[in-house]
Protein backbone atom coordinates (compact mmCIF):
# COMPACT_ATOMS: atom_id res chain seq x y z
CA UNK A 1 0.00 0.00 0.00
CA UNK A 2 1.82 3.45 -0.79
CA UNK A 3 1.65 6.21 1.70
CA UNK A 4 -0.83 8.05 -0.35
CA UNK A 5 -3.30 5.93 0.03
CA UNK A 6 -2.81 6.43 3.98
CA UNK A 7 -5.12 8.67 5.72
CA UNK A 8 -2.94 11.20 7.22
CA UNK A 9 -0.32 11.19 4.70
CA UNK A 10 0.18 13.64 2.01
CA UNK A 11 -0.64 12.78 -2.07
CA UNK A 12 2.56 13.07 -3.46
CA UNK A 13 4.10 10.56 -1.86
CA UNK A 14 5.69 7.71 -3.59
CA UNK A 15 6.78 5.44 -0.82
CA UNK A 16 5.17 2.06 0.36
CA UNK A 17 3.84 3.11 3.83
CA UNK A 18 2.57 -1.11 4.62
CA UNK A 19 4.27 -3.95 4.49
CA UNK A 20 2.26 -6.40 2.13
CA UNK A 21 1.96 -7.88 -1.35
CA UNK A 22 1.55 -5.11 -3.55
CA UNK A 23 -1.84 -7.11 -5.11
CA UNK A 24 -4.61 -7.93 -3.09
CA UNK A 25 -5.45 -11.08 -5.40
CA UNK A 26 -1.77 -12.46 -4.25
CA UNK A 27 0.30 -13.93 -1.42
CA UNK A 28 3.73 -13.63 -0.31
CA UNK A 29 4.35 -16.58 -2.73
CA UNK A 30 3.56 -17.03 -6.02
CA UNK A 31 3.12 -20.52 -7.82
CA UNK A 32 5.78 -20.54 -10.63
CA UNK A 33 3.26 -21.98 -13.50
CA UNK A 34 0.26 -20.50 -12.22
CA UNK A 35 -2.90 -20.65 -14.96
CA UNK A 36 -0.51 -20.79 -18.13
CA UNK A 37 -0.82 -24.13 -19.86
CA UNK A 38 2.28 -26.08 -19.36
CA UNK A 39 4.02 -25.86 -22.54
CA UNK A 40 4.87 -22.22 -21.63
CA UNK A 41 7.54 -23.95 -19.12
CA UNK A 42 9.56 -25.04 -22.33
CA UNK A 43 9.25 -21.63 -23.72
CA UNK A 44 10.75 -19.86 -21.14
CA UNK A 45 13.92 -21.99 -21.60
CA UNK A 46 15.21 -18.83 -24.04
CA UNK A 47 14.22 -15.82 -22.13
CA UNK A 48 15.75 -17.75 -19.72
CA UNK A 49 18.46 -18.59 -21.01
CA UNK A 50 19.03 -14.94 -22.05
CA UNK A 51 18.68 -13.62 -18.67
CA UNK A 52 21.77 -16.03 -17.22
CA UNK A 53 23.83 -14.82 -19.74
CA UNK A 54 23.08 -11.11 -18.73
CA UNK A 55 22.99 -12.30 -14.99
CA UNK A 56 26.33 -14.17 -14.85
CA UNK A 57 28.22 -11.83 -16.93
CA UNK A 58 27.18 -9.16 -14.56
CA UNK A 59 28.09 -10.59 -11.63
CA UNK A 60 31.35 -11.67 -13.17
CA UNK A 61 32.25 -8.38 -14.64
CA UNK A 62 31.66 -6.62 -11.17
CA UNK A 63 33.52 -9.50 -9.53
CA UNK A 64 36.82 -9.31 -11.61
CA UNK A 65 37.04 -5.31 -11.28
CA UNK A 66 36.37 -4.86 -7.68
CA UNK A 67 39.32 -7.85 -7.22
CA UNK A 68 41.91 -6.35 -9.36
CA UNK A 69 45.52 -6.62 -8.53
CA UNK A 70 46.28 -2.96 -8.12
CA UNK A 71 43.36 -2.95 -5.04
CA UNK A 72 46.16 -5.19 -3.71
CA UNK A 73 43.30 -7.32 -1.38
CA UNK A 74 45.05 -9.73 0.57
CA UNK A 75 41.81 -12.14 1.43
CA UNK A 76 41.36 -14.13 -1.70
CA UNK A 77 38.22 -13.73 -3.93
CA UNK A 78 35.14 -15.70 -3.88
CA UNK A 79 33.54 -16.01 -7.45
CA UNK A 80 32.17 -19.69 -6.78
CA UNK A 81 30.75 -18.59 -3.53
CA UNK A 82 28.85 -15.53 -4.64
CA UNK A 83 28.04 -16.55 -8.16
CA UNK A 84 26.14 -19.69 -5.88
CA UNK A 85 24.46 -16.90 -3.60
CA UNK A 86 22.97 -14.63 -6.31
CA UNK A 87 21.39 -17.44 -8.20
CA UNK A 88 19.91 -19.12 -4.43
CA UNK A 89 18.62 -15.42 -3.81
CA UNK A 90 17.20 -15.56 -7.64
CA UNK A 91 14.96 -18.20 -7.09
CA UNK A 92 13.55 -16.87 -3.46
CA UNK A 93 12.88 -13.73 -5.42
CA UNK A 94 11.26 -15.31 -8.21
CA UNK A 95 9.16 -17.48 -6.10
CA UNK A 96 7.80 -14.57 -3.57
CA UNK A 97 7.47 -12.09 -6.82
CA UNK A 98 10.14 -10.20 -6.02
CA UNK A 99 12.62 -7.90 -8.23
CA UNK A 100 15.49 -10.01 -8.87
CA UNK A 101 18.53 -9.87 -6.84
CA UNK A 102 22.12 -8.90 -9.09
CA UNK A 103 25.39 -7.45 -9.00
CA UNK A 104 25.25 -3.84 -8.70
CA UNK A 105 28.39 -2.58 -10.12
CA UNK A 106 28.84 0.94 -9.85
CA UNK A 107 27.73 0.38 -6.35
CA UNK A 108 30.90 -2.54 -5.74
CA UNK A 109 33.32 0.48 -7.26
CA UNK A 110 32.38 3.03 -5.54
CA UNK A 111 31.92 1.08 -2.18
CA UNK A 112 36.02 -0.10 -2.91
CA UNK A 113 37.19 3.38 -3.64
CA UNK A 114 35.35 4.77 -0.18
CA UNK A 115 37.50 1.98 1.51
CA UNK A 116 40.89 2.83 -0.28
CA UNK A 117 43.82 3.80 2.37
CA UNK A 118 46.21 6.53 1.11
CA UNK A 119 49.88 7.77 2.45
CA UNK A 120 50.21 11.10 4.51
CA UNK A 121 51.87 13.80 1.76
CA UNK A 122 55.08 15.02 3.87
CA UNK A 123 56.09 17.35 1.26
CA UNK A 124 54.34 19.91 -0.79
CA UNK A 125 52.93 18.80 -3.72
CA UNK A 126 53.67 15.46 -3.50
CA UNK A 127 50.73 12.73 -4.69
CA UNK A 128 49.67 10.52 -2.04
CA UNK A 129 50.90 6.88 -2.71
CA UNK A 130 47.80 3.97 -2.66
CA UNK A 131 48.48 1.67 0.21
CA UNK A 132 45.11 -0.78 -0.11
CA UNK A 133 41.90 -1.21 1.10
CA UNK A 134 40.32 -1.53 4.24
CA UNK A 135 39.01 -5.19 4.21
CA UNK A 136 36.06 -5.52 6.44
CA UNK A 137 32.81 -7.04 6.58
CA UNK A 138 30.95 -3.91 8.81
CA UNK A 139 30.50 -1.33 6.19
CA UNK A 140 28.92 -4.28 3.72
CA UNK A 141 26.54 -5.44 6.33
CA UNK A 142 26.04 -2.16 7.74
CA UNK A 143 24.66 -1.03 4.13
CA UNK A 144 22.13 -3.70 3.78
CA UNK A 145 21.18 -3.86 7.38
CA UNK A 146 20.01 -0.21 6.74
CA UNK A 147 18.47 -1.11 3.28
CA UNK A 148 16.11 -3.40 5.03
CA UNK A 149 15.16 -0.92 7.74
CA UNK A 150 14.29 1.77 5.04
CA UNK A 151 10.63 0.11 5.18
CA UNK A 152 10.15 1.09 8.56
CA UNK A 153 11.60 4.86 7.46
CA UNK A 154 8.84 5.45 4.77
CA UNK A 155 7.22 8.37 7.02
CA UNK A 156 10.68 9.99 6.61
CA UNK A 157 11.82 9.12 3.33
CA UNK A 158 9.15 10.62 1.52
CA UNK A 159 10.49 13.95 2.43
CA UNK A 160 13.38 13.46 0.56
CA UNK A 161 13.35 15.55 -3.26
CA UNK A 162 14.03 12.62 -6.31
CA UNK A 163 16.74 15.36 -7.38
CA UNK A 164 18.75 14.69 -4.79
CA UNK A 165 18.46 11.20 -5.48
CA UNK A 166 19.19 11.21 -9.12
CA UNK A 167 22.24 14.04 -7.84
CA UNK A 168 23.54 11.02 -5.43
CA UNK A 169 23.46 8.07 -8.20
CA UNK A 170 24.74 10.77 -10.86
CA UNK A 171 27.94 11.53 -8.67
CA UNK A 172 28.28 7.91 -7.84
CA UNK A 173 28.74 6.89 -11.28
CA UNK A 174 30.83 9.72 -12.56
CA UNK A 175 33.48 8.89 -9.71
CA UNK A 176 33.21 5.42 -10.49
CA UNK A 177 34.93 6.24 -14.25
CA UNK A 178 37.96 7.54 -12.44
CA UNK A 179 40.90 5.04 -13.52
CA UNK A 180 38.57 3.38 -16.34
CA UNK A 181 41.14 2.85 -19.41
CA UNK A 182 38.05 3.40 -21.54
CA UNK A 183 37.09 6.78 -20.07
CA UNK A 184 40.97 8.27 -20.13
CA UNK A 185 40.90 6.77 -23.31
CA UNK A 186 38.05 9.04 -24.32
CA UNK A 187 39.84 11.90 -22.83
CA UNK A 188 43.07 11.44 -24.82
CA UNK A 189 40.65 12.68 -28.50
CA UNK A 190 40.84 16.57 -27.28
CA UNK A 191 44.57 16.31 -25.15
CA UNK A 192 47.26 17.61 -26.42
CA UNK A 193 50.37 15.32 -26.53
CA UNK A 194 52.01 17.43 -24.03
CA UNK A 195 49.89 16.78 -21.69
CA UNK A 196 49.02 13.43 -21.73
CA UNK A 197 49.57 11.04 -18.65
CA UNK A 198 52.13 8.25 -18.22
CA UNK A 199 49.97 5.79 -19.45
CA UNK A 200 52.33 2.49 -20.10
CA UNK A 201 50.01 1.81 -23.64
CA UNK A 202 51.26 5.12 -25.04
CA UNK A 203 54.42 4.55 -25.14
CA UNK A 204 54.26 1.31 -27.20
CA UNK A 205 50.80 1.82 -29.27
CA UNK A 206 50.80 4.69 -31.51
CA UNK A 207 48.36 6.86 -30.75
CA UNK A 208 45.85 6.73 -34.13
CA UNK A 209 45.61 3.00 -32.96
CA UNK A 210 44.81 3.98 -29.19
CA UNK A 211 42.06 6.40 -31.02
CA UNK A 212 41.00 3.12 -33.32
CA UNK A 213 40.80 0.77 -30.25
CA UNK A 214 38.72 3.71 -28.38
CA UNK A 215 36.20 4.33 -31.63
CA UNK A 216 35.09 0.43 -31.48
CA UNK A 217 34.47 0.48 -27.88
CA UNK A 218 32.28 3.66 -28.07
CA UNK A 219 30.56 2.46 -31.32
CA UNK A 220 29.72 -0.93 -28.95
CA UNK A 221 28.52 1.11 -26.21
CA UNK A 222 26.34 3.22 -28.28
CA UNK A 223 25.19 0.00 -30.18
CA UNK A 224 24.76 -1.65 -26.64
CA UNK A 225 22.35 1.46 -25.32
CA UNK A 226 19.99 1.99 -28.75
CA UNK A 227 19.21 -1.60 -28.39
CA UNK A 228 18.60 -1.23 -24.58
CA UNK A 229 16.40 1.24 -24.74
CA UNK A 230 14.32 0.61 -27.74
CA UNK A 231 11.62 -2.65 -28.05
CA UNK A 232 14.42 -5.09 -29.17
CA UNK A 233 15.86 -5.32 -25.84
CA UNK A 234 14.46 -8.62 -25.21
CA UNK A 235 18.20 -9.55 -27.31
CA UNK A 236 20.52 -6.95 -25.32
CA UNK A 237 21.97 -10.37 -23.38
CA UNK A 238 23.35 -11.58 -26.88
CA UNK A 239 24.80 -8.23 -27.67
CA UNK A 240 26.44 -8.79 -24.92
CA UNK A 241 27.72 -12.15 -25.41
CA UNK A 242 28.59 -11.03 -29.49
CA UNK A 243 31.06 -8.51 -27.98
CA UNK A 244 33.19 -11.57 -27.43
CA UNK A 245 33.18 -12.08 -31.06
CA UNK A 246 33.91 -8.54 -31.46
CA UNK A 247 36.97 -9.06 -29.45
CA UNK A 248 38.06 -11.55 -31.61
CA UNK A 249 37.70 -9.72 -34.33
CA UNK A 250 40.38 -6.88 -33.50
CA UNK A 251 43.06 -9.47 -33.97
CA UNK A 252 42.51 -9.12 -37.79
CA UNK A 253 43.32 -4.69 -37.23
CA UNK A 254 45.73 -4.81 -34.30
CA UNK A 255 48.71 -7.49 -33.40
CA UNK A 256 48.92 -9.51 -30.16
CA UNK A 257 51.93 -6.92 -28.94
CA UNK A 258 49.26 -3.81 -28.90
CA UNK A 259 46.51 -6.11 -27.65
CA UNK A 260 48.34 -6.47 -24.38
CA UNK A 261 48.71 -3.34 -23.82
CA UNK A 262 44.99 -1.89 -24.94
CA UNK A 263 43.08 -4.88 -23.63
CA UNK A 264 44.97 -6.67 -20.90
CA UNK A 265 43.66 -7.87 -17.62
CA UNK A 266 47.34 -7.01 -15.94
CA UNK A 267 47.09 -3.22 -14.17
CA UNK A 268 48.87 -0.67 -14.91
CA UNK A 269 51.33 -0.39 -12.45
CA UNK A 270 51.54 -3.94 -12.37
CA UNK A 271 52.71 -3.52 -16.52
CA UNK A 272 54.69 -0.57 -15.91
CA UNK A 273 57.22 -2.47 -13.11
CA UNK A 274 57.38 -5.31 -15.79
CA UNK A 275 58.53 -3.04 -18.86
CA UNK A 276 60.79 -0.91 -16.57
CA UNK A 277 62.35 -4.90 -15.62
CA UNK A 278 62.43 -5.72 -19.31
CA UNK A 279 63.92 -2.51 -20.43
CA UNK A 280 66.43 -3.48 -17.27
CA UNK A 281 67.01 -6.36 -18.68
CA UNK A 282 67.72 -5.10 -22.16
CA UNK A 283 70.42 -2.91 -21.09
CA UNK A 284 72.02 -5.49 -19.20
CA UNK A 285 72.13 -7.57 -22.11
CA UNK A 286 73.86 -4.77 -24.34
CA UNK A 287 76.31 -3.91 -21.29
CA UNK A 288 77.21 -7.57 -22.20
CA UNK A 289 77.37 -7.35 -25.36
CA UNK A 290 79.74 -4.55 -25.67
CA UNK A 291 82.04 -5.74 -22.71
CA UNK A 292 82.58 -9.33 -24.78
CA UNK A 293 83.22 -7.13 -27.95
CA UNK A 294 85.79 -4.63 -25.89
CA UNK A 295 87.33 -8.32 -24.59
CA UNK A 296 87.41 -9.87 -28.27
CA UNK A 297 89.42 -6.59 -29.87
CA UNK A 298 91.60 -6.67 -26.91
CA UNK A 299 92.40 -10.02 -27.35
CA UNK A 300 93.17 -9.44 -31.39
CA UNK A 301 95.62 -6.77 -30.10
CA UNK A 302 97.29 -9.19 -27.81
CA UNK A 303 97.34 -11.53 -30.70
CA UNK A 304 99.18 -9.35 -33.22
CA UNK A 305 101.64 -8.18 -30.69
CA UNK A 306 102.96 -11.73 -29.80
CA UNK A 307 103.33 -12.20 -34.12
CA UNK A 308 105.17 -8.73 -34.41
CA UNK A 309 109.29 -8.51 -35.75
CA UNK A 310 110.37 -8.40 -31.47
CA UNK A 311 112.98 -10.71 -30.97
CA UNK A 312 111.95 -12.57 -27.71
CA UNK A 313 114.76 -14.09 -25.85
CA UNK A 314 114.59 -18.02 -25.25
CA UNK A 315 115.03 -19.32 -22.15
CA UNK A 316 116.92 -22.08 -20.43
CA UNK A 317 115.76 -25.48 -19.72
CA UNK A 318 113.19 -27.00 -21.30
CA UNK A 319 110.75 -24.51 -21.14
CA UNK A 320 108.88 -22.97 -24.00
CA UNK A 321 106.16 -20.51 -22.83
CA UNK A 322 108.28 -17.69 -20.49
CA UNK A 323 105.01 -17.04 -18.74
CA UNK A 324 105.93 -20.49 -17.54
CA UNK A 325 107.97 -20.23 -13.84
CA UNK A 326 109.25 -22.55 -11.64
CA UNK A 327 110.08 -21.72 -8.28
CA UNK A 328 112.88 -23.91 -7.82
CA UNK A 329 115.20 -23.13 -10.31
CA UNK A 330 114.57 -19.70 -9.67
CA UNK A 331 115.58 -19.69 -5.99
CA UNK A 332 118.68 -21.81 -6.81
CA UNK A 333 120.01 -18.75 -9.42
CA UNK A 334 119.74 -16.17 -6.29
CA UNK A 335 122.64 -15.13 -4.43
CA UNK A 336 121.96 -15.95 -1.01
CA UNK A 337 121.15 -19.26 -2.04
CA UNK A 338 124.43 -19.83 -3.41
CA UNK A 339 125.47 -18.64 -0.16
CA UNK A 340 123.73 -20.71 1.94
CA UNK A 341 125.18 -23.60 -0.57
CA UNK A 342 128.97 -22.97 -0.16
CA UNK A 343 128.73 -22.39 3.91
CA UNK A 344 127.43 -25.84 4.21
CA UNK A 345 129.40 -27.33 2.04
CA UNK A 346 132.32 -25.47 3.62
CA UNK A 347 130.79 -27.30 6.84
Amino acid sequence: MKASEVPGLGDDADVWALLQPTRDDRGWFINPIGPNPWWTVLAALVPALLCTILIFMDQQISAVIVNRKEHKLKKGCGYHLDLFMVAVMLGVCSVMGLPWFVAATVLSITHVNSLKVESDCSAPGEQPKFLGIREQRVTGLLIFVLMGCSVFFTSVLKFIPMPVLYGVFLYMGVSSLRGIQFFDCLKLFWMPAKHQPDFIYLGHVPLRKVHFFTAIQLICLVLLWTIKVSRAAIIFPMMVLALVFVRKAMDLCFSKRELSFLDDLMPERKKKLDDGRNEAGEEEEESQKAMEAAAAASSVQLSVGKTSDLEIPKQSGDRTDPSEIIILDEMSQMPVWKALTLKTETL
